[in-house]
């Protein structure tokens, strides 16, 4: 599923192409995704101009004149496709499910073959307090994510400290390959139980998780099964992925075998984590 750095890239994506402009067609070719669009979409979308983006965790808002957002979320096979109007006509997508054309002629197709994306329409307003995005916890890249307030969200915790970072009330927009990568880069096992990241760990861990995030966002990205950028291009920081996927190898820490045992895989909560058990504590 993408994860903070491809949403917010996805976003930056459109708010260059689609901010400002008017929404002159809206189609939805079918009733639903994970849950029933919302009513009436096509006709409140066309004649909407969009004034602006943001993103809140893994969820897109796209904001239109009139105090109505469009709220985007891709799921696990989602993507956003944008043709500019010099393209030349193609066919829909196969599993374009949503498609806006604006009144230049640029082009948005939302392709979802799982269909374990969704699209709402909520007020402006009360973006905040719709339901998939009133539980979730701070910005990780606001300067309001600091030591103190992740060491205040893990108390009492018993979980391991990777479950916790996963769970998006503790902070949002974390998931399982930059949880793996900033634990790397902060030293700290996901072994480890949440509560005890306090004081010093917890010092290491917020920068930790704000560079990882930012060095994947300046990169597009990492580039897995069917995320791509609004243009096509893939994202490229999984080739910068220092444990991520790298299972046996030696990290930049240590050589590797026969020094060291390498990267190590376990399971944790059915998902993969990855992790250098010599320099991670």
């Amino acid at each position: 599923m993408p994860e903070l750095p491809e949403v917010e890239t996805v976003m930056r994506g459109l708010r260059a192409r689609l901010e400002g402009r008017v929404i002159l067609r809206a189609d939805a070719r079918r009733p639903d995704l994970r849950w029933p669009l919302p009513a009436g979409l096509e006709a409140r979308l066309t004649g909407a101009r969009v004034v602006g983006f943001r993103r809140r965790g893994k969820y897109m808002l796209m904001r239109l004149e009139g105090g109505e957002s469009v709220l985007l979320h891709l799921g696990m096979s989602g993507r956003i496709n944008l043709a500019p109007p010099s393209a030349a006509f193609t066919p829909a997508a196969r599993h374009e499910h949503l498609a806006l054309e604006t009144e230049e002629g640029w082009r948005l197709g939302f392709v979802d073959p799982r269909r374990f994306g969704m699209v709402d329409l909520v007020p402006t307003a009360a973006e905040d307090t719709h339901r998939l995005l009133a539980g979730l916890g701070p910005e990780p890249l606001e300067e309001s994510f600091g030591p103190e307030s992740l060491s205040s969200a893990l108390a009492g915790r018993r979980t391991s400290l990777k479950a916790a970072l996963l769970d998006q009330r503790v902070v949002a927009g974390l998931g399982n390959i930059y949880v793996s990568e900033a634990l790397f880069r902060a030293g700290l096992s996901p072994r480890r139980l949440a509560h005890t990241v306090v004081g010093q760990r917890a010092a290491r861990l917020v920068p930790a998780i704000k560079a990882t995030l930012t060095d994947a966002i300046a990169a597009g990205g990492s580039s897995l099964r069917d995320y791509v950028q609004p243009d096509g291009e893939l994202g490229y920081f999984q080739h910068a992925w220092r444990v991520y996927g790298r299972e046996g190898a030696g990290c930049e820490r240590c050589p590797g075998p026969p020094s060291c045992a390498g990267v190590r895989r376990i399971v944790q909560s059915g998902r993969a984590t990855f992790y250098c058990p010599r320099t991670q504590r």
